[in-house]
């Protein structure tokens, strides 16, 4: 396994990091992730097509690129990979040919041979798909111990449209998916977020899928500027600054879920993941060091779960992490580094939600606020 990078700035390619050689017009997998207007524009797309002739060749939309260590914006950070013997595969849907996000899961996976089928990683639309249904689809149509990965494509913090495309100009509502098929592929994974819960544990009294209108029998919206004081008036973008812990079952480790948008005619707030009725919630807030030694624990629970040197970490962290970091947010990709080592480049950007499982190998969910890793390597 070979990879390499490359950054696409100011209208020209730069900081090339290249040190096995790969042949860039033979490579395998390139991921491009980047700026909505550069990834979605025809000349920068025909550039890049030239660059990477026969690759499959994956972008997304982003609210912030990882590349290395820094968190950069308005750019296209590419990551290229040659593989020794695993094999990729492809599947891709758009939202608007299925009745919901839990029926594109499905069809999602469906196009995927099952035999010797690794590791899944997957890129949404994260504007008009349904994150939690969409892994609920791809879960009740996978095989055992594969791992799916992945997150939904961000646009800065405007939250207008997203863009994904796989060998093609990046649009909305295309979901891509990608099979990864070999014996000598190893992978891991880490997940967490870091937030601060305070305040009861609430009941979730009445939702339908991810709009949210009562907590407790109250209003949820007013509930949430009681709470957020002075933040209310920003709103709904300081709401990224405090988001929900959610248990849907007592077995279950409680997951994050952030706001999208609120409501102020129907006193509802729309979350970037499903909220059921029943379900148990606290609110977070952020504490800087906690979600930097967050960060650290993701990367920590990659090596314990499988304890190999990795050639890449594919880092998504969350939107809102970016916003509250500020000019810190490099720390919290340095953090990783530093548990990896200098042989593990890391690639990544800055999403609308993080998909992974919260225990080893097992079913993926939706989260929001996390920094998830997923490392990986081929073995001789």
């Amino acid at each position: 396994m070979k990879v390499a990078s490359i950054l696409f700035r100011n209208g020209s390619f730069e900081q090339e990091k290249n040190e096995e050689n790969l042949n860039f017009t033979d490579a395998d997998l390139v991921l491009g992730f980047g700026a909505r207007e550069l990834v979605s524009d025809e000349v920068i797309y025909e550039r890049i097509k030239e660059m990477f002739p026969v690759s499959k060749l994956v972008l997304c939309s982003s609210s912030g690129e990882i590349n290395g260590t820094e968190v950069l914006d308005d750019t296209i950070s590419f990551t290229i990979i040659q593989f020794s013997s695993t094999i990729i595969k492809s599947s891709e849907v758009n939202i608007s040919d299925f009745p919901n996000s839990f029926e594109a899961g499905k069809t999602l996976m469906q196009n995927f041979e099952p035999d010797n089928l690794k590791f899944v990683f997957v890129i949404s639309d994260g504007g008009l798909v349904n994150g939690s249904e969409l892994v609920k689809g791809m879960n009740i149509s996978k095989t055992k111990n594969v791992l799916i990965m992945g997150g939904l494509a961000g646009d800065a913090a405007r939250f207008e449209k997203t863009v994904v495309g796989l060998n093609q100009l990046p649009s909305q509502g295309q979901i891509v998916a990608l099979g990864f098929y070999g014996d000598k592929l190893v992978l891991s994974h880490g997940s967490l977020g870091g937030w601060e819960s305070f305040g009861l544990e609430r009941t979730v009294t009445k939702s339908k899928e991810n709009v949210l209108s009562e907590i407790d029998d109250k209003n949820v919206l007013e509930l949430y500027k009681n709470y957020l004081g002075k933040y209310a008036e920003e709103l709904p973008g300081s709401a990224l600054l405090f988001p929900l812990s959610i248990k849907i079952d007592d077995s279950e480790e409680p997951i994050v879920r952030t706001i999208l948008s609120i409501d102020e005619n129907n006193h509802t707030m729309t979350f970037a993941g499903d909220i059921p009725e029943g379900s148990k919630v606290r609110f977070m807030k952020a504490n800087f060091d906690r979600l930097i030694d967050a960060a650290s624990g993701a990367a920590d629970a990659c090596l314990e779960i499988n304890s190999f040197t990795p050639k890449l970490a594919l880092l998504i962290s969350c939107v809102g992490r970016k916003l509250i970091l500020g000019n810190r947010i490099d720390e919290e990709v340095e953090a990783v580094s530093e548990i990896f080592g200098a042989q593990t480049m890391l690639t990544g950007f800055y999403s609308y939600g993080e998909i992974s499982p919260v225990k080893p190998f097992a079913d993926c969910v939706l989260h929001n606020q996390t920094m998830t890793i997923t490392s990986l390597n081929e073995m001789d």
